[in-house]
Parts: C-alpha cells; structure tokens; sequence
C-alpha cells in the first residue's frame, strides 16, 4: 500500500456512515446479543479460541450480523475474504476457491468465507460452495435475514451451526446512541452533540431493534442540525422524528402516555367493556400511534384474552390487521374499530396462555421420549425396531376417537388444557368429556 492508498483508505473511512464507522472491532464491543455471545455461549469461546466452524447468522436488519463477522475478520488468523450474495457470481467464487486452496497448500491456513445475504445465492452457488466447505477448503460465515431452513441448501445448513439474532432492546440501542454522540475517534464526539431525554427514548422506541436505523437518524440529525447558543448541537425530539422520518406521538396534556395508554386499551378489552376499548383506540388514533402497532395489540388480546371461548375473534383481528395496513388511514379506524368491538364483547378465556406456560415448564423440567407406536414409521426399517406398531388409527373408530396414550410414559396423565365455560370453550369441554367417557 503506498502514500495514496493509504490516504484514499483513510478518506473512506472517515466518509464511511456512522453504522459502518461504530462497529466494534472486538467481541466485548459488541451491544445485545449476549443470548449467543455472552461469555459462558459457545460461540463467544469459538471466536476468542479462534477454533470456529462454518456457520450462519440469521436475524432481522440492524441486529450485527455483519458486525460479528467483522469482529470474527479482526481476531481470527486465518485469511478473511468476503462476497456479497447479491452481486457476486461463480467467478467470483472460483477466485475465493482458488486462492484458499493455495493458503492451505502452500502456508497450511485456514480461509473464512463470508457470504452477506446467502439467501440471495441461487441453489447452484450454493451447491458449488458445498463440497469446499465439506472438506474444509473453506470455513463458510453466512449471514441472511431470511429464515435459513427455508433459503439455503440443506447440505450447508447440515454442515454449519445457525445463530439466531434477535432485535436489539431498547436499553441496547440507547447504549449504542451515547455511544455515536460521544466516541470522537469513530463516532460524532467531535461534533459536541447531545440528545435530549425524550428524542433518546423516541429513537430507541421506534427503531424498533434495528441499530442501523437509529445510527442514521443521529448522524443525519447531527450534520443538518445548526448548533445553539450554547455551541452545542441539541438533538431534540422534533429533530429526531425527522430524521427518521416518522411521527411522533402525542397525547393530551393530561398525563396520559404511549404505555397508559395502551395499558387501559388491552385492559378495557379484556375486561370486556366495548365503549372504553373503542374510547382508547380513539385516543391512540388521534395521537397518531402507529396503526400496525395498535393492530399487533389487537390479535394478541384475541388469542391471550379470548382464544378458544370465540376461535373467530384471532381470525377478525388478523383480517383487520390486512386490511387496516394495506388501506391506511383514516379508513383504517372503522377497520380497527371493528375489530375491538368484537374482541372486547366476545367471551373470554386465558386457557391457551396457561396451557402453552405449563407445558412449556414441564419441557424444561422432565426429559421424555415419544412413545414408540406414535414415532415415524414410513421410512425402510422403522418398524422392524417398533416404531409405529400399534398405534391406532383414530378414523377408524366411532366419533373419530380412541383412546390412547399420546404424552410420553414419563408425564403420562399429565393435564396441561383446561377447557373454560365460556363460549365455544363450554362446547369443547362438553364434546371431551363426552368422548373420553366412552
């Protein structure tokens, strides 16, 4: 690299967006995540040891997938090299192919491949890379924001550990915004920004997980913003809502906030009283909450609050989801009106929540193995080391029910769905208790 090289590099990088400029260069830089990279997690000890394995990220936009793959490039020693899915073709590939061979012949190193958006890969580029990474001619870093089982080869999948990563919390993106406004060698330190209370928790709030977007918006409200009397560059709440361009929500001067607000929404729904819940929506929509989200609240109250008693009340908070967002307002209100009237009058029932939590508490509590006449027996072989003999077909018996042993031997017995007595859930506890009485 000569004098100009090295300048134009320099140049780049201070030109480079502000997401780019704050990634962290080791893994104790990194913010969130601590679900797959906390210190006592596999994956951290697999980069600290510099022993890692092919693998893939997967997760929404902003939660750092590439962040790690560029934290793994800075730690590892093996040769790095990286391609995008969205531009790169075979020849590209054969480049990568060609030169790991040579690294591992002649120097005996190890080459890691990372691949930003696999998905983009067609099946062919994905099985070209498939026996290099088979006999370890490359270690392969994928990183998509589609679900991996769905989008890339199965043989790859097989062949690599998948990481799941989740959106960042709240807590994690503010961590991320005082970091931006006060690191002055690769943040906006220099610049004697600082963001008020409200526009800091407004950013963390609507970013919604996703750390690139929230950077953006303070980088960009920092550089079009003219500094004060003070000689400070103040990041206000208006600031912050244009820049990342959408609306911040205000209440009346009562008091009354974003989370009271929907608090008394969910409430007054489950508690069925149609006027209040219509009341709240209301209020939310005069504030200009975001109608996906008040629609999100509405299918969950329909599953967690009602469930079974009303099976229709999910489909019509779904339907009203749809529609609210693909008409937009305001003929969206009469949509989520609907819709919260027939949650908030339907009956009520809870008994999904506590059927899901107990039996989800007795998984973390009990090994079990499926009962042998229930497991697979459609492949060669299966039934010549018992799966599936005797398991009775339940068609083939009055009322389409027989009774047999479905829970593994070690819960047998074991009720988790308590039918209730409202609704369609009283006929649903009739029908059980009629059958299993036969």
């Amino acid at each position: 690299m000569d004098l100009f090289d090295y300048a134009r590099e320099k140049n780049m990088d201070n030109e480079a967006p502000l997401a780019s400029r704050l990634r962290p260069a080791t893994l104790d830089e990194v913010v969130g995540q601590q679900h797959i990279i906390g210190k006592d997690k596999l994956l951290y000890r697999a980069i600290k040891a510099d022993k890692l394995s092919s693998i893939i990220f997967y997760g929404p936009p902003g939660t750092g997938k590439t962040t790690l793959a560029k934290v793994i490039a800075n730690t590892t020693s093996a040769e790095f090299t990286q391609i995008n899915a969205t531009v790169a073709g075979k020849k590209d590939m054969e480049e990568v192919v060609k030169h790991a061979k040579e690294l591992q012949g002649m120097y005996q190193k190890r080459t890691i491949l990372f691949v930003d958006e696999i998905h983009r890969f067609n099946k062919g580029q994905q099985d070209y890379l498939l026996p290099f990474v088979e006999d370890g001619t490359l270690i392969l870093i994928g990183a998509t924001t589609e679900n991996p089982y769905f989008e890339v080869n199965g043989a790859l999948i097989s062949r690599s550990s998948i990481f799941e990563l989740h959106p960042l919390d709240k807590e994690d993106i503010r961590t991320l915004i005082r970091r931006a406004l006060t690191d002055v060698e690769k943040g906006m330190g220099s610049y004697q920004a600082v963001i008020e209370e409200d526009a800091l928790e407004f950013l963390a709030d609507i970013a919604g997980g996703d750390a690139r977007n929230a950077l953006n918006a303070v980088e960009l409200g920092v550089l079009t913003t003219e500094r004060s009397e003070d000689g400070k560059i103040h990041i206000t709440l208006d600031v912050a809502s244009e820049c990342i361009q959408k609306r911040v929500v205000r209440y009346d001067k009562s008091g009354d906030n974003h989370y009271d607000t929907i608090s008394a929404f969910i409430k007054s729904m489950r508690g069925s009283d149609p006027d209040a819940a219509v009341y709240y929506l209301a209020k939310m929509l005069y504030a200009g909450e975001d109608i996906k989200f008040i629609a999100r609240r509405i299918m969950i109250c329909a599953s967690e609050d009602v469930g079974n008693a009303d099976p229709m009340a999910l489909n019509v908070a779904v339907s009203a989801a749809q529609a609210a967002e693909r008409i937009g307002m305001p003929e969206a209100q009469i949509i989520l009106s609907q819709a919260v009237l027939y949650v908030a009058t339907a009956p009520k029932s809870n008994s999904a929540v506590n059927a899901i939590a107990d039996a989800m508490e007795n998984v973390r509590q009990h090994k079990t193995t499926v009962p042998p006449h229930l497991q697979d027996s459609h492949y060669g072989g299966a039934k010549k080391i018992g799966h599936g003999i005797g398991y009775k077909y339940a068609h083939d018996y009055p009322h389409h029910y027989v009774e047999q042993q479905y829970l593994p031997s070690e819960i047998a017995g074991t009720r988790f769905y308590e039918a209730g007595s409202n609704g369609y859930e009283k006929k649903i506890s009739e029908w059980m208790e009629y059958i299993r009485s036969r």
